[in-house]
C-alpha cells in the first residue's frame, strides 16, 4: 500500500500573480461553502414548513438543487488549490525528478486544454439562457442564466487556478505533483 503523499496546497513564493490567484480561489471557496451552509438551511426551513406546519414549498427543493451544483462548480479553483482532488501519484513516485516534472508540464496543459474548452461551452451555454431569458418550468419560475453562470464562473476560475500552478511548477515555486525529489 502507498504511503501518505506530502501534497500539500499549492505554493505562491513571492510571485503576485499567484498570490493573487490563491486568494480567488480562497475567496471562491469561501463562497461554495456558503452556499452548501445555504442549501443545508433551506432545507432545514423546507423540513420545517412541510411537516410541522403542514405547508406546501414552492423555491426550496429547486434553490436546493441550484445552489448544490453551484457549490460544486464554484468551488473547482479551492479544491485544486488545496490539491484536493484525486491524485494517484503511483505512476509520479517511480520516475525520477526530470521525468515527474515533464509528466507535470503534460498533465497541467492537458488539464488547461480540457477546463478550457469546457468553459468555452459552458460560456456559450450560459450566454444562449440570458439571450433567450430562459425560466425554469416551474412555479417559482428562475430565470435559468443565474444558476448557469455557475459554469463559467466555476470554470474560468478553475482554469486561471490551473494556470497558477503551471506558472508556479514552471517557476520552481512548487514541486511536480506536490513530491520532494528522493
Amino acid at each position: 500500500m502507498a504511503g501518505q503523499s506530502s501534497a500539500v496546497a499549492s505554493h505562491t513564493g513571492t510571485n503576485p500573480f499567484l498570490k493573487f490567484v490563491a486568494a480567488l480561489s480562497t475567496v471562491a471557496g469561501w463562497c461554495s461553502a456558503a452556499m452548501i451552509v445555504s442549501a443545508v438551511l433551506i432545507t432545514c426551513q423546507m423540513i420545517f414548513v412541510r411537516f410541522v406546519l403542514n405547508g406546501s414549498t414552492i423555491w426550496q427543493t429547486e434553490a436546493v438543487i441550484y445552489l448544490a451544483i453551484g457549490s460544486t462548480l464554484i468551488g473547482l479553483p479551492y479544491v485544486q488549490r488545496l490539491r484536493g482532488h484525486v491524485n494517484v501519484d503511483l505512476i509520479p513516485l517511480t520516475m525520477g525528478p526530470r521525468t515527474r516534472y515533464f509528466m507535470a508540464l503534460f498533465t497541467l496543459s492537458l488539464s488547461i486544454i480540457m477546463v478550457a474548452i469546457i468553459l468555452w461551452y459552458g460560456y456559450e451555454f450560459w450566454h444562449f439562457a440570458y439571450e433567450r431569458n430562459w425560466k425554469s418550468d416551474t412555479v417559482w419560475g428562475v430565470r435559468l442564466w443565474i444558476p448557469y453562470a455557475a459554469l463559467p464562473i466555476g470554470f474560468a476560475l478553475f482554469l486561471l487556478q490551473l494556470i497558477a500552478d503551471l506558472v508556479a511548477l514552471m517557476l520552481k515555486i512548487d514541486k511536480p505533483f506536490g513530491l520532494e525529489d528522493a
